[in-house]
C-alpha cells in the first residue's frame, strides 16, 4: 500500500473512531458480501428440459457453431469420427487428460488420439466443457490440465463436448457452479466463455472466421 493512501485511510479511520479490526464491523462487511443481490437475469434462459436444449442449440448455431446431440457419452467418438469425415478433416484429435473424455471408447474408432497441450500445430482439438449457457448459446471451459486453454484457440476446429445437465440458463448460475465447485481461493487460473467460431470484422467490416481462434466449433451435446 502506497504511503499516501495508507496516511487517506488512516485519515478515515480516525475521523470515524475506528481501527478496521472491530469484529462487529467484520461480520458484517462479510455478511453483505455473501448476501450479496443477484442482478436482473433475462427471462429467455429461464427454460428446462427438452426447450432448454433446443434454445441452447438454437442459440450457438446463430452464433455460427454446429451443433450435434448424443444419446449417451459412449456414442461421443462416433459423433466426432462422423464430423470429421464429413468436412474431409483428418481422422486425428488432440485432447487433454478429462477422466470424461479418457472414459469414452475412442479405441473403437480410427482417430489418432494425442494427449496434452497444443503448440499450434493440431488441427482438431477435443474439449470437455464446464457448462454451456443457455441465452447466448455460449461454452464455458475451465483452465488446467484436464483441458488446457490451448486447446480452445489454437487449433482450427475445436469440437466440444457438454453434458445437457450441466447447461445452465444464465452466467450467474454458471458462477455459482464454479465457486461451489472449486470453493473459495481454488478458483481455475482461467475460465473461457466461447460462442462460436473466432471471428472479426475488423477489415472492412468483412466478416472474417479464424481471425484469433478457431475457424469451427462443433459441440456434442450428451443428452443422458
Amino acid at each position: 500500500m502506497s504511503n499516501a493512501r495508507a496516511e487517506i485511510l488512516a485519515n478515515i479511520r480516525r475521523s470515524l473512531g475506528v481501527t478496521g479490526t472491530e469484529a462487529p464491523r467484520r461480520s458484517a462487511v462479510d455478511e453483505r458480501i455473501e448476501r450479496a443481490p443477484r442482478g436482473i437475469i433475462p427471462a429467455r434462459g429461464q427454460v428446462t428440459g427438452a426447450e432448454r436444449i433446443a434454445l441452447f442449440r438454437a442459440e450457438a448455431e446463430r452464433a455460427q457453431a454446429t451443433v450435434t446431440t448424443v444419446a449417451s457419452a459412449n456414442a461421443v467418438p462416433a459423433a466426432v469420427t462422423d464430423y470429421l469425415r464429413r468436412h474431409n478433416l483428418p481422422a486425428a484429435v488432440r485432447m487433454g487428460a478429462d477422466e470424461r473424455l479418457a472414459a469414452m471408447p475412442w479405441g473403437e474408432t480410427s482417430l489418432e488420439i494425442t494427449k496434452g497441450p497444443s503448440s499450434g500445430s493440431d488441427l482438431n482439438g477435443v474439449s470437455h466443457a464446464f457448462a454451456g449457457v443457455v441465452e447466448s448459446g455460449t461454452l464455458v471451459l475451465v483452465s488446467g490440465e484436464d483441458n488446457p486453454t490451448t486447446l480452445n484457440f489454437l487449433p482450427d476446429n475445436h469440437i466440444v463436448v457438454v453434458n445437457a445437465r450441466d447447461i445452465a440458463g444464465d452466467y450467474e448460475e454458471v458462477w455459482g457452479r464454479i465457486r461451489f465447485t472449486y470453493g473459495k481461493g481454488q478458483m481455475p487460473r482461467t475460465v473461457n466463455f466461447v460462442t462460436g467460431p473466432s471471428r472479426s470484422g475488423d477489415i472492412e467490416q468483412t466478416l472474417l472466421l479464424g481471425a484469433h481462434g478457431p475457424r469451427r466449433v462443433h459441440i456434442v451435446v450428451v443428452e443422458g
